[in-house]
């Protein structure tokens, strides 16, 4: 299963309700200790990428990046599903999570595939900063959905608190940088700064990012060690996921 998340995010997260504490999260084991976290260092796929200025380069540029992602995750997640992307139409604004007219592009999780609509800021970009990013962000939740995380996510209770809420949103989203650090570190992406990658911005305003210091610090942990288990931020200190 890897829908509902962005959707859950657009909406603000309004349906967690009951009681609940926030440092570290308690009995939620498929976020503390999931599975996942015991998998080795992910493999070094080669992932050769040239992005052009078309929109047909575009287009192979992103279906080969995500097939770089199926294979780098493969080994990590159990009884894993590849995913595909598929293009929308170039009229075709409205997201599919949160029903938002969009004019630039931006990819989401929709069902079970990635959706992307493709504008000139990433088609005629000279880098594809905007393009790896935005994939890869969106791919981590393919990782929370396969691995039952971003279920056990959705069903935490906050106790009607609302800086409860938002400290396990920080969490979630922290946990979907990290693991786009290690993403990045699988395919071979050379990134000595993660301050640019911090500055894409998300389709719809994600108010759940933390401190950039956090947000660099779960970024690079995930890079450097290339590995999903260094991506537990549920059990976090709240000073990390701040």
């Amino acid at each position: 299963m890897i829908t509902r998340l962005l959707a859950a995010s657009a909406a603000g997260l309004a349906l967690l309700t009951g009681t609940a504490h926030a440092e570290p999260v308690k009995g939620a084991p498929d976020l503390t200790h999931n599975e996942l976290y015991k998998a080795a260092k992910l493999p070094k796929v080669a992932c050769k990428l040239d992005k052009g200025t078309s929109s047909a380069s575009t287009k192979k540029y992103i279906t080969k990046l995500v097939g770089c992602l199926n294979s780098a995750w493969r080994p990590a997640i159990k009884d894993f599903v590849p995913v595909e992307v598929k293009f929308k139409e170039a009229d075709d604004k409205k997201s599919c999570s949160t029903g938002m007219e969009i004019s630039s592009s931006f990819a989401e999780i929709c069902r079970t595939t990635i959706e992307v609509r493709l504008a000139d800021d990433w088609v005629k970009a000279k880098d594809d900063l905007k393009a790896f990013t935005s994939i890869v962000t969106t791919w981590s939740g393919v990782v929370t959905g396969q691995t039952g995380i971003g279920r056990a996510w959705w069903a935490l209770e906050s106790g009607a608190s609302e800086s409860v809420m938002d400290e396990h949103n920080r969490r979630y989203y922290l946990q979907i940088d990290c693991f786009a650090g290690v993403s990045a570190k699988s395919l071979g992406r050379a990134v000595k700064d993660w301050k640019p990658v911090t500055k894409v911005e998300d389709f719809w305003k994600n108010r759940f990012h933390g401190k950039p210091d956090n947000r660099l610090h779960w970024m690079e942990k995930g890079y450097k060690s290339g590995r999903a288990g260094a991506c537990n931020t549920w059990t976090a200190a709240s000073s990390k996921v701040a």
